[in-house]
């Protein structure tokens, strides 16, 4: 955030970054000490059978406590904190035990601060359970603690339910691989003539074949319309040795399949029902003057979407349509939703939420020298989902498409994915907390501009040699 007023405090000019490095030292000497920030706090270790919880000397002659981690002893580790006057409670994401923990202390009313493991690291020595939830009581004490993200309620069941499917997903296509190396020992060579195993040629072929059928004529009966291959070179490459072992393993995986895709239509109606609970976007009046983005034809859709209208669920739901950035299709949008959220609130900028993805530059300095500019080590589902939307960008003939393009040029393409996927990080903040609707400019409209940079950056540098740029006329 760039800062305005001067250091004593004043309005001034916006200050350059020597002028507010020196002004953050000044404010540091001025106050070396602590300050209390949370005088009723408590810190608690997060254990898989027993909670260490901690609280001031002065709340209980016996400051430090353990608790078991059936529900009966957490309803009696709230009330405890109650008795001992607490209202805010750190503990650290551990595993999933952390869950129970944080729902039944804040079901009493406590503010439940979710801090990350690396913000508490304890000094060098001795490391108990009884000095982890200490230091961590006094770290949230003096505010040194930042409190990690979550979303609703609501969102967390959406979420749970998501995350489950996208494991029934994995699960499919590890059975896809496992049929296809199970035809390639026999030297079924389907998997060559088919861009697809799991598409509706190559599965009616596999049953088939796990019914009995051995003539591979026949088998091409199954062939699509749709299937570029020819019926004869599909029964030519059906010609293999039929092993038993690898026949029952090819049996075994139809079986998996259609179980899996029983579990994701099970997944997909809870899904529904889930956001169909959600509550729509409160939808206000463009401001005047603003554009109207052309109607824009649908995208294709998915294989792994849901059988249901989600991307209509998800416009009522954030009151915008995510799926007008390149790159964005309905499933990007659902682990938006269900990652982050639809509030953007608790990021003060778009910055910030790019930093809680992991996908800006660090800027360590030392020294007057940088140490190191790469990006966090972040563990996020989203941050994934939208380097993968990025890398469909490639042979898009868009905006977006001619950035990433020029961005592989200068940067190459690992570097070039993770400033895109910050880059729609961004445009998806703006979305959802201003309710701005995404407009693609066009790759003439991104190269003329790319272009005047250029000539502008040319005429900086010719100037400062004691030159100017002329522009060439044309010649007959």
């Amino acid at each position: 955030m760039a800062i305005k007023t001067t250091a004593e405090g004043g309005q001034g000019q916006r200050l350059t970054r020597r002028q507010r490095r020196e002004l953050g030292r000044r404010i540091w000497s001025d106050k070396p000490g602590l300050e209390v920030a949370h005088r009723d706090a408590a810190g608690i270790d997060i254990g898989s059978r027993e909670h260490y919880v901690a609280v001031g000397p002065d709340r209980d002659a016996e400051p430090v406590r353990t608790f078991g981690c059936f529900t009966a002893d957490l309803h009696r580790l709230a009330e405890w904190l109650l008795a001992c006057g607490i209202q805010t409670v750190a503990l650290q994401s551990t595993g999933v035990y952390w869950i129970p923990v944080y729902d039944v202390l804040e079901q009493h009313g406590l503010e439940v601060w979710l801090v990350n493991a690396r913000d508490t690291r304890n000094l060098p020595g001795r490391k108990s359970d009884v000095h982890e939830c200490q230091w961590v009581m006094k770290l949230h004490t003096y505010g040194l603690l930042r409190k990690s993200f979550r979303p609703t309620a609501e969102i967390r069941a959406v979420r749970t339910c998501w995350r489950e499917r996208a494991e029934y997903v994995e699960q499919g296509g590890v059975c896809i691989q496992r049929m296809q190396k199970a035809l390639t020992e026999m030297n079924v060579q389907l998997a060559t003539v088919l861009s697809d195993l799991s598409g509706v040629t190559g599965m009616s072929i596999v049953r088939a074949i796990v019914g009995g059928e051995r003539d591979g004529l026949r088998l091409a009966e199954f062939r699509d319309p749709r299937v570029q291959a020819s019926k004869e070179t599909i029964a030519r490459s059906l010609e293999g040795t039929w092993l038993p072992e690898q026949l029952a393993v090819l049996k075994r995986q139809i079986e998996d399949w259609d179980h899996v895709q029983r579990q994701i239509a099970a997944c997909d109606r809870d899904l529904e029902a889930l956001l169909h609970k959600l509550p729509a976007a409160e939808h206000e009046p463009a401001p005047p003057g603003a554009r109207t983005p052309p109607p824009r034809k649908p995208k294709k859709s998915s294989k792994n979407e849901p059988d249901f209208d989600m991307a209509g669920a998800l416009r009522r739901v954030t009151g915008v349509d995510l799926t007008r950035i390149d790159g964005v299709k309905a499933n990007t949008v659902q682990t938006v939703i269900t990652e982050a959220g639809v509030d953007m609130t608790p990021w003060r900028t778009e910055d910030h939420f790019v930093s809680w993805l992991g996908l800006c530059p660090r800027n360590d300095v030392s020294g007057g020298k940088v140490l190191n500019r790469k990006t966090r080590q972040v563990v996020s589902r989203l941050a994934t989902a939208l380097r993968m939307a990025a890398s469909t960008l490639r042979q898009s003939d868009s905006y977006l498409g001619a950035q990433v393009r020029r961005l592989r040029t200068r940067l190459g393409a690992p570097k070039a994915l993770t400033a895109m996927a910050a880059k729609l990080a961004r445009l998806i903040y703006r979305m959802l907390k201003y309710g701005q609707e995404y407009v693609d400019k066009g790759t003439a409209h991104y190269d003329h501009k790319h272009r005047e940079q250029q000539v502008k950056l040319l005429a900086k540098k010719a100037a400062q040699h004691g030159f100017a740029l002329v522009p060439a006329t044309n010649r007959a």
